[in-house]
């Protein structure tokens, strides 16, 4: 068995807004495998500034990885605790090496374009009329749960976008979430939830920073309106931990991204923690490429939530590989009579 990495940059259509900052492009690394003329490919994706293993050393991790690849993903991903996107990359490899078509990694009826999956449609900050622009395109193609993003602007400009979202539909025909990415300080957070639930919202994630988990607990238990985590699972690596973080903060829901917490063996860790807690959750996918977005939307289909899931961000580029991903009427769908851009 060979194994070997390759950078590269997807580049944004539009700069996207995120309370974090503007992005205008994104790194991300495949990891290919080959074996006795068999190949198979995954994606490490990474977001810097956000991903926990944003660290010096990545590359060189990638390196020893392909390395020891004859040591197995077993051994291969305990030792790669530090890097959950690598740990993604590498379980999305080995179950692409093992297909018989390296794309096809969770054969369903979502891979032969039976059943879709339902998803939000995603409005990225922006000024009032570029977010208000965006609603308007996700309500036209026909979503029925729209998330925004805010945090960014003035609040109460957020807060009139959202009365006018309400004005034209009830929550019947619109379920809303919006999602703070930690932007809202402690002192603050409970009226401005307080403020929003008036909307009658799904939910709102990471309403605060995370590692705070005695105020998170405290607003979760306080909240008019579901709160679910997010970025607080990022860095939680070890099972003991994922246990005490869904017990001290008893969170309404939890969201996953595979690529940030260590692949589908990661976020199963994760959703049996959800169980025993009574959490409910769902998957969202971290701006990977379609390839990335493939195997996630394929592994999802096979948890059966019947939720409305975070994926089909494959839209936002430029440079992105043509794929039998679509996205149609609020679900994402694969199409198999579409063929694949990528040649490895």
């Amino acid at each position: 068995m060979q194994a070997s990495y390759e950078k590269y940059m997807l580049q944004f259509k539009r700069p996207s807004g995120t309370s974090r900052g503007v992005l205008t492009e994104k790194e991300t690394w495949f990891l290919k495998i080959s074996e006795g003329g068999r190949q198979g490919i995954g994606e490490c994706g990474i977001l810097r500034s956000l991903s926990y293993d944003d660290i010096p050393g990545y590359e060189e991790k990638l390196k020893w990885t392909c390395e020891n690849i004859n040591k197995g993903l077993e051994f291969l991903w305990k030792e790669l605790r530090q890097f959950p996107s690598i740990q993604f990359g590498l379980e999305m490899a080995f179950k692409s090496l093992e297909a018989e078509d390296p794309f096809i990694l969770y054969p369903s009826e979502f891979t032969a374009g039976e059943k879709g999956i339902p998803i939000n449609g995603l409005v990225w900050m922006g000024d009032k009329a570029f977010m208000k622009e965006q609603i308007i395109q996700k309500i036209e193609q026909g979503f029925s749960c729209i998330k925004l993003k805010i945090g960014a602007i003035d609040f109460s400009t957020e807060l009139e976008l959202l009365q006018y979202i309400r004005k034209e539909f009830s929550p019947k025909e619109i379920e809303l979430r919006v999602d703070a990415n930690g932007a809202f300080h402690p002192s603050e957070a409970l009226e401005k939830l307080n403020r929003l639930s008036e909307y009658h919202l799904h939910s709102i994630e990471q309403p605060i920073k995370a590692g705070q988990l005695g105020e998170m607990a405290r607003l979760c238990e306080q909240t008019p309106l579901p709160i679910a985590l997010d970025e607080e699972l990022i860095g939680v690596t070890h099972v003991t931990e994922k246990e005490k973080i869904l017990q001290t903060i008893n969170p309404q829901f939890v969201i996953f991204k595979p690529s940030l917490i260590g692949g589908f063996k990661g976020t199963t860790e994760w959703i049996s923690y959800c169980e025993k807690y009574q959490a409910g959750w769902w998957v969202t996918s971290a701006l990977e490429s379609n390839i990335g977005l493939n195997a996630i939307a394929q592994w999802t289909y096979t948890l059966n939530s019947s939720m409305p899931q975070g994926l089909g961000t494959g839209g936002l580029y430029t440079n992105n590989f043509n794929s039998p991903l679509e996205v149609k009427k609020g679900y994402i769908w694969h199409n198999p009579n579409e063929n694949w851009e990528y040649k490895f």
